[in-house]
């Protein structure tokens, strides 16, 4: 089997018996894989930052995730289940060689316990009831560990929130005090318009979607006869999220990549099953039918499966480049959470009803809790966000290039990067990266100030050292878009500002315009480019190292550079990027949409959708 040829690619996609169907599709190739007790998935091929044995558990738990949907809603498999249900014997049972342990603090295990407390609410006969009374009591007990440990301060909460459900269910204990005191936590990560930051002061990112708001969902429908004003509550939440959320996606189906977990791939569209499982009536049935199936199929396209059939960790393709330290081989079927839609049953209003296509959305999205402006283009569905950047900061991967670029495409992705030396290693797209001659640069990777201005105009300030200070203002669009940095630095530095990556084929050329400071590149995938209108000396389309970009795996990068003597500085550039085939790249196409004056005293700025911005000099 070559890693284009996985059944999964021919499956239409369009029906419950599909997606069943798919989930074991997906499952097959890991049968071999099970140990000998069941209750370790022995994926290889890379490591993660916790031991072995966690992460075959960490494995054996996630799919899960998928499996009891099937089995609530009629799927059968009798072997498998019978494989799971050993596996959860044996894995807690303490006399065996196989047991998952005593978990500590602030232990990956704990992320693993909810999806089988997710199993005792929903389909308690199917694994909890097949257990003797003394394996149901040792179940119990492991379990019961998330009572007594600590977990990070974020939506790592909700694990003991659904493993108290599942024993509520069953009539077992339940530790109400802790269980109450984590949800009034997450209500303190509470945002605005159904955005949460993922812990106080966190990022809102893909957590909100397929961690916060699915768990949310999760609880309203099945805690709704116990606790219906927080159910309510959270279906409210989850109905304004949607109409936010639902500009991330394109009209093929894919989502736009940011921030961090990226290799959960399509877990991104598991918000809209669980909008469908939860009946939250934002949108249609046949809507929310779309965007699901739509974003399943985009994927299931994807070269993300090996040889054997097993998902790689990476994005679009398999990329170790891009993974977090708590990327295990088999923590990427925590995409599993996706198939949800599955527990509904066949009749079911979702399951009957016409797929229909992405509704018309209005061309820019001001998203203030994520700081966002979400861009669509009409003439190609090209999506894109535009991004103020963040306060604060974590210790993850990659950190400035998943949350500190300056746009995210759906198409063009963004790039991470490979090493610290130079441009083609930093494969420094949609940022500013700043020199100080010694071939090794700096870039935006937390703000002193961050604001979205009217018209959807972005500005932050950043310090890439004490004694340099850079405020930036985005004025977004497609497939042009401008920006305008004032440097004030007292050091002399090299400055490189990178447009989209584009794809590299066979047909790429490089385009340029004598008369013009600008690059672009085109290939069959489209074009991008970049025209330096006030502070650049040179334009160059950069050619980055193989796997930076989390989409294509070889890319070009068309980039303005600079060189900045102590003191203030103004740049100014129009970056483009554009899907399919423009018929070309004009350096001043840029003018068409925007209205720019520089003036001794202030820059003068009018855009399409009503921007008009004004930035004293």
């Amino acid at each position: 089997m070559g890693v284009n040829e996985h059944p999964i690619a021919s499956n239409p996609l369009r029906t419950k018996a599909d997606l069943a169907l798919a989930f074991q599709q997906l499952v097959r190739p890991l049968l071999p894989r099970y140990s000998k007790g069941r209750a370790r998935l022995q994926v290889t091929g890379s490591g993660a930052g916790y031991s072995t044995d966690v992460a075959e558990m960490e494995g054996f738990s996630r799919i899960l995730w998928g499996l009891v949907p099937f089995l609530a809603g009629g799927g059968k498999d009798e072997s498998f289940l019978q494989l799971i249900v050993q596996g959860i014997d044996n894995g807690t049972n303490p006399e065996h060689p196989e047991y998952w342990g005593k978990v500590g603090d602030y232990d990956q295990r704990l992320v693993e316990m909810a999806s089988m407390g997710f199993s005792l609410a929903l389909v308690p006969d199917q694994i909890w009831g097949r257990l003797s009374e003394a394996s149901q009591q040792q179940f119990y007990d492991w379990l019961s560990q998330i009572n007594r440990h600590p977990a990070h301060d974020c939506n790592w909460l909700f694990f003991q929130v659904l493993v108290n459900i599942g024993f509520g269910k069953l009539g077992l204990p339940v530790d109400e005090a802790r269980t109450e005191a984590n949800l009034q936590r997450i209500e303190q990560f509470y945002l605005d318009e159904g955005w949460y930051a993922d812990g106080v002061g966190g990022h809102s990112d893909y957590y909100v979607p397929f961690a916060i708001q699915y768990y949310a969902l999760l609880y309203a429908k099945l805690m709704k006869a116990e606790d219906p004003q927080r159910a309510e509550r959270f279906q409210q939440r989850a109905g304004r999220f949607a109409e936010q959320f639902i500009h991330w996606f394109a009209g093929e189906g894919q989502a736009i990549p940011y921030g961090r977990s990226m290799a959960y791939r399509y877990a991104q569209g598991s918000f809209w099953g669980a909008m469908a499982w939860a009946e939250v009536g934002t949108y249609s049935y046949g809507v929310l039918k779309g965007l699901f199936l739509r974003h399943l199929r985009w994927w299931f396209k994807q070269p993300i499966f090996a040889s054997d059939g097993i998902m790689t960790v990476g994005y679009a393709y398999p990329n170790l480049i891009m993974a977090e330290n708590y990327n295990a081989p088999g923590s990427v079927y925590w995409a599993m959470k996706a198939f949800l839609p599955l527990a509904l049953p066949d009749d079911h209003p979702f399951w009957l009803a016409e797929e229909e296509a992405l509704p018309v959305l209005p061309a820019v999205s001001v998203q203030r809790a994520p700081h966002m402006v979400v861009v669509h283009s009409a003439a190609t569905g090209h999506t894109a966000a535009f991004n103020t950047g963040h306060l604060g900061t974590n210790e993850h991967t990659h950190t400035s290039a998943k949350y500190e670029k300056f746009v995210y495409s759906a198409s063009f992705g963004f790039s991470v990067p490979r090493a610290e030396w130079g441009l083609s290693q930093g494969a420094f797209d949609s940022m500013l990266a700043l020199s100080e001659g010694d071939n090794i640069y700096r870039v935006r990777r937390k703000n002193e100030e961050t604001s979205i201005l009217d018209g959807g105009v972005l500005q932050s300030t950043w310090h890439p050292w004490r004694d340099v200070k850079v405020t930036t203002w985005i004025i977004p669009g497609l497939p042009w878009h401008l920006r305008v940095h004032h440097v004030q630095t007292a050091r002399e530095l090299d400055a490189a500002e990178g447009g989209f990556a584009l794809p590299i084929d066979t047909s790429l050329t490089e385009l340029r315009d004598g008369a013009e400071l600008a690059v672009g590149g085109r290939s069959r995938f489209g074009v991008c480019g970049a025209a330096g209108i006030a502070g650049y000396a040179e334009a160059s389309l950069i050619h980055a190292q193989a796997n930076t970009n989390l989409m294509h795996p070889r890319t070009a990068i068309p980039t303005l550079k600079a060189k900045l003597a102590p003191g203030a500085h103004w740049l100014v550039s129009a970056v483009y990027g554009e899907t399919g085939a423009p018929e070309a790249f004009e350096p001043t196409g840029w003018k068409e949409s925007f209205q720019l004056e520089i003036e001794p005293g202030a820059i003068q700025i009018e855009g399409p959708h009503g921007v008009r911005v004004t930035i004293e000099r």
